[in-house]
């Protein structure tokens, strides 16, 4: 995945803003208000999503 298509993603669903309200390269997604994922413009590495705790330690056992 790329960034382009991260970003596609993120906006296909109703309600969502996107911003940069920590810096100029930190791009964030919201909806109603709260950050659901953001990951870095320029070095597009890896996202980060908002998960539940316990469904977040089920999905890092399942995955590398």
């Amino acid at each position: 995945m790329n960034i382009e298509s991260f970003h596609d993603y993120c906006l296909s669903f109703s309600g969502i803003a996107e911003e940069f309200p920590f810096d100029e390269t930190t791009l964030v997604f919201k909806v109603m208000g709260k950050m659901f994922a953001f990951c870095d413009v320029d070095e597009f590495e890896s996202i980060n999503l908002k998960c539940d705790p316990v469904k977040a330690v089920e999905l890092r056992e399942e995955y590398p």
